[in-house]
């Protein structure tokens, strides 16, 4: 059976839902295993653009079933909000082609309220969340103080359970934040207009993935954000809350014996970042908006603009170890052929001494980049499909991440479209 997981590379935003929509076609199964609504995945195909958040990016293949995992942070309101945004532009999401979970702990109606709630109160101190409840969410979960998607089955015992949890928000509610409570009315309304409606795509997720095993399915699994946003190795606390990691994609989608035997890291092709936190490479002023336009860089779920900069070659390598990363897939090179010159953070100045090695999470805001600059390719390679038909200078620019970060990069985008990929033996 063959197992991949598609996983970014750095801070997020690398073009992962491009990648899985354009593999999806090798593959039976896409599952989500982690994250929630809180990002987006970008797709732009034959039916249109899309900015995915919570389902998987293979929902545009006929005949591919997707999961949404145990590891997700599942929110019934958004699922619904998307499935209806694709229903309107031609893409049928069925209980045939979307499977939720059983096992998928529900994102509940407070969390996005204690989520912003939260943020006002840290004021300059703030993590920079997109306010979709992603923290408070897998809080609760590792407190054991969610409701699962099975539990929906079981309407007099999710009564007694909704209730004692809105108890206790509650006392969280008006002696942290002085707000006001969360009503057995609002939670009976949230009950019927988001939750009922999904109770047709709730399955046990584990039978199916494991029977498509014992059949030799295919099987891709897709996160969200990148190894900097991961729980345990990226930039805590500016991080997502949960793990972005291929390693884990077996826990989060319900089959914890899958053997991952192809991890393919999404890299772009210079550096991004939504959110607050460090940014050793980031670029300022003129460039740095030069920059952003040329690549459309503005957050999927928020419309934020997002902070740029040279492709960062010590976070990147850092990425890649920690991700395992079998081959790259390098997004966006061509937003970079009006450059001269191109820059490459290829160390940090860490006490005065060059490094490669990413820093401890604590000593980042101490680092400054060093900075090289190559030689640009000065031509549109947008219609280029081939890899001996790029430009010597960009062929060189492709070699010199492959050789800094030791991993093979065997796809390389020049374009939104599905279609506007250079693949390499």
């Amino acid at each position: 059976m063959a197992c991949t997981s598609i996983v970014g590379i750095n801070w997020g935003d690398e073009g992962k839902g491009r990648m899985v929509d354009l593999l999806t076609e090798e593959y039976d199964i896409v599952v989500r295993f982690q994250g929630g609504g809180n990002a987006g995945h970008t797709v732009i195909n034959e039916f249109g653009k899309f900015a995915l958040h919570l389902l998987p990016s293979g929902v545009f293949r006929k005949g591919v079933v997707n999961i949404l995992g145990n590891g997700v942070a599942m929110d019934p309101e958004n699922l619904l909000a998307e499935i209806r945004d694709l229903k309107e532009k031609g893409v049928d999401v069925t209980p045939e082609n979307l499977k939720i979970s059983d096992r998928a702990s529900l994102l509940l109606p407070w969390h996005r309220m204690q989520d912003e709630l939260e943020e006002n109160r840290l004021k300059d101190k703030k993590y920079g969340s997109t306010k979709q409840g992603i923290a408070p969410f897998y809080s609760d979960k590792y407190q054991k103080k969610t409701i699962l998607a099975g539990e929906l089955f079981y309407p007099a015992k999710l009564k007694n359970h909704l209730k004692d949890l809105a108890e206790w928000k509650n006392l969280i509610f008006s002696g942290v934040y002085g707000a006001a409570p969360v009503t057995e009315a609002d939670l009976e309304a949230w009950l019927e207009n988001c939750c009922k409606p999904i109770m047709p795509y709730i399955a046990d997720t584990g039978d199916i993935l494991r029977e498509a095993q014992a059949n030799g399915k295919r099987i891709l699994f897709e996160a969200q954000l990148g190894s900097l946003r991961d729980l345990d190795y990226g930039i805590v606390p500016y991080t997502t809350s949960s793990n972005t990691l291929s390693a884990y994609a077996p826990v989060g989608s319900g089959l914890p014996g899958a053997d991952i035997n192809r991890v393919i890291g999404v890299v772009k092709a210079y550096s991004t970042c939504v959110g607050e936190g460090p940014f050793v490479c980031e670029m300022f002023g003129d460039e740095a908006e030069r920059l952003r336009k040329a690549g459309a860089e503005y957050g999927a779920k928020t419309g934020r603009p997002r902070r740029v900069g040279p492709i960062d070659l010590v976070a990147t390598r850092y990425g890649v170890q920690v991700q395992a990363a079998t081959e790259i897939a390098l997004t966006k090179l061509d937003v970079l052929s009006d450059m001269d010159e191109i820059p490459v953070c290829t160390r940090y100045l860490l006490d005065g001494k060059e490094t490669d090695k990413f820093p401890f999470p604590s000593a980042l805001d101490d680092c400054a980049p060093v900075i090289e600059k190559v030689p640009g390719w000065k031509k549109d390679i947008s219609g280029i499909r081939t890899w001996e038909d790029l430009p010597e200078e960009a062929k060189s620019y492709v070699a010199m991440i492959e050789k800094a970060v030791g991993c093979p990069i065997r796809w390389i985008s020049v374009g939104p479209e599905r279609e506007s990929i250079i693949k390499r033996a």
